[in-house]
């Protein structure tokens, strides 16, 4: 393992030079041209007054400039603080006067990325070098990136499910196709038959269910092209997992389970007949878990430095150096993790334990049913009953009893939606999870 990313490029440019790198707004640059762009913008920056150690803020960007920004302040020995693109202007100055003045370690210290978390109170999470350099090797080992693999990028970059996918690709010299985001399925479809080898990408699990729901034959049309797909981030559930199977029968498909604070520590490839619903399957290289109290704790060699200018925050979660999360969860008999939910998230229905999750993925197994989230509603008698917000395909034939007697069919009593509403769209967050709190 070198010492930075940077250095994978550098060589990249010396050994592959014409290979294509990176692939952004309908333009290939080749690594040795990354690597020429890359010293250009670092000497710039050096000229603005940037120097090892200082703190960068910057609005992340799909876009090879932004790119090239980001391996050029690491090549100074500074630290990026990647915010994402729609920040507003209140909220990227007050992140900057968080840091500003800070000193970190050039020679250990490489990115700050903010996350909001269950409580709603913003986490700058620091990020080593050497963090983000066994990231990448957990996903080269447990997901198979090779040289001559095309990765297609299609969310936001700072956003952990898409930015960790950078750091791997050009590792092993592999290309990086950088898509805006998911709005035009054409330019998808575009980048996954990209090229002359074979494709890849991660997905959250609600494009999972719009490219299944709207563009099955196309995606099955690419079947001996696509390599690998990986979710994460949210739950997919099991009826998802069992279509995409069915749709690329060839394709390794991975559910993974992974943290801003964690890194990268499991993942499963679910097509395996069995799809197991929840599975975040076994460690990777650098990675181990355990169940304390019925919640997931980790160690990696990716996991977060601290908790930037927050002590108490990162004591709570940090300690003896393993990651402490409240993700519920336990272990199969294959050695698996499997992920129950967010401890803030679980619904007390009486003195019974409901995971919204396992309600989801049952509703989304009913062929009516588009999209959904299940969430608590207060109950005089009860304390509270479980609530469903349902998409439907069609809302003018949408039978709710049938819905309820699939679900009845499939969970106990105390599970079953007591409260089914209709609604046009679910609100989910700008990297795609449900938004949970937007309902509270």
């Amino acid at each position: 393992m070198k010492q930075s990313l940077e250095q994978y490029i550098f060589e990249h440019s010396l050994n592959t030079p014409d290979k294509i790198a990176i692939v952004a707004q309908g333009k290939a640059t080749t690594y040795a041209r990354l690597w020429s762009l890359i010293l250009k913008r670092a000497e710039a920056l050096r000229r603005e007054g940037l120097s090892a150690g200082d703190v960068y803020v910057t609005r992340s960007q799909q876009s090879l400039d932004y790119l090239v920004t980001y391996f050029a302040i690491h090549y100074l020995g500074a630290v990026v603080c990647p915010l994402e693109k729609g920040v507003s202007d209140q909220r990227f100055l007050q992140i900057s006067r968080d840091v500003h003045g800070l000193k970190f370690n050039p020679k250990t210290d490489s990115d700050i990325l903010y996350t909001t978390g269950t409580t709603g109170v913003s986490k700058g999470v620091l990020i080593s070098r050497r963090a983000i350099l066994c990231n990448g090797e957990n996903l080269v080992f447990a997901l198979g990136f090779k040289s001559d693999l095309t990765f297609v990028i299609t969310g936001p970059i700072n956003h952990s499910g898409n930015w960790s996918k950078v750091i791997p690709t050009m590792m092993v010299g592999a290309t990086l196709y950088v898509l805006e985001d998911m709005k035009d399925v054409n330019l998808f479809f575009d980048a996954m038959g990209y090229g002359p080898h074979k494709t890849a990408c991660f997905l959250v699990p609600a494009s999972i269910r719009m490219l299944l729901l709207l563009s099955r034959k196309r995606l099955a049309a690419l079947c001996e092209k696509i390599d690998f797909i990986e979710t994460g981030g949210a739950p997919i559930s099991s009826a998802d997992m069992q279509m995409l199977a069915e749709t690329l029968p060839h394709t390794r498909l991975f559910n993974t389970y992974a943290s801003s604070e964690c890194g990268m520590i499991c993942t499963y490839n679910f097509n395996d007949g069995k799809h197991k619903n929840s599975c975040c399957g076994t460690p990777m290289k650098h990675a181990s878990f355990e169940i304390v109290d019925g919640k997931v704790v980790c160690q990696n060699g990716g996991q977060m430095s601290c908790y930037v200018n927050a002590p108490e925050l990162t004591a709570n979660v940090l300690k003896d150096g393993k990651i402490y999360t409240n993700d519920l969860a336990h272990i199969d008999d294959d050695g698996m993790l499997v992920i129950e939910g967010r401890d803030g998230d679980v619904i007390n229905v009486g003195a019974l334990k409901v995971s919204p999750s396992e309600v989801e993925s049952v509703a989304l197994a009913f062929p009516a049913v588009s999209d959904c989230i299940c969430l608590p509603k207060s109950h005089p008698v009860m304390g509270n009953i479980v609530r469903l917000l349902i998409v439907p395909k069609d809302a003018d034939s949408f039978d709710k009893q049938q819905l309820v007697q699939h679900i009845a069919a499939r969970l106990e009593n105390y599970k079953v939606p007591q409260s089914i509403e209709l609604v046009d769209a679910i609100k989910r967050t700008y990297n795609g999870k449900l938004d949970r709190k937007a309902y509270q």
